[in-house]
């Protein structure tokens, strides 16, 4: 069972390498095998829980549950990395952790029961607390680069609108003294002149 969840962990980093590279969603046909892996461990695992008996057995299914719906998440934050994925990956890993430590808590009894359940509970709402705190966290960071994104484009176009007209209005001013200078010469001259500066300032 080790080997098969090896197996999982190298085909998802292999698949989130291929995609940090290339800044794309993986193909569906990756996506689709990393799946299929994540698939086969499950079954392999929960398989093995049937060797088990009373409680140890449905630890083995919440802990074969857990590593599936973890695995999955994770892979859908690869495939599409996102505030919200990556969101929905610790809420499934604070569900798997609680749903092990519930079934862990029913090998005790009374109050270190009871206790033992609020615990498993304590740890679940601070993980999932913290999850939507980082998510929070990450919206903030993607909205204020976007701002700044949106700022530096505008900065942009204002220096090159600024650069044109500057660029026209120094065009002018050269044309302005061309067509002085040909107001020296007469007749064909001064026509000749003229065309040659307009041709040159593009009038």
């Amino acid at each position: 069972m080790k080997q098969s969840m090896l197996r999982t962990v190298a085909l998802v980093c292999g698949v989130a390498f291929g995609a940090a590279a290339s800044a794309q969603s993986m193909t569906g046909e990756r996506f689709k095998a990393a799946k299929d892996a994540i698939t086969a461990d499950y079954k392999a695992a929960k398989a093995a829980c049937a060797s088990q008996s009373g409680n140890a057995r449905d630890i083995c299914k919440a802990e074969a549950n857990g590593k599936q719906k973890v695995a999955i998440a994770d892979l859908d934050v690869q495939n599409k990395p996102s505030a919200a994925t990556s969101y929905k990956r610790s809420v499934a890993k604070a569900d798997a952790d609680y749903a092990v430590a519930k079934e862990k808590c029913d090998d005790a009894a009374g109050n270190v029961k009871d206790v033992c359940r609020k615990q498993a509970k304590a740890a679940s709402v601070a993980a999932k607390a913290d999850a939507r705190a980082g998510q929070k966290t990450a919206n903030a960071n993607q909205a204020a680069a976007e701002k700044n994104a949106a700022a530096n484009g505008m900065a942009r176009a204002t220096v090159a609108e600024a650069r044109k007209d500057a660029t026209a209005d120094k065009r002018n001013a050269d044309y302005a003294v061309a067509k002085e200078k040909c107001d020296a010469f007469a007749g064909d001259l001064k026509s000749n002149c003229m065309n040659d500066a307009k041709a040159r300032f593009g009038k």
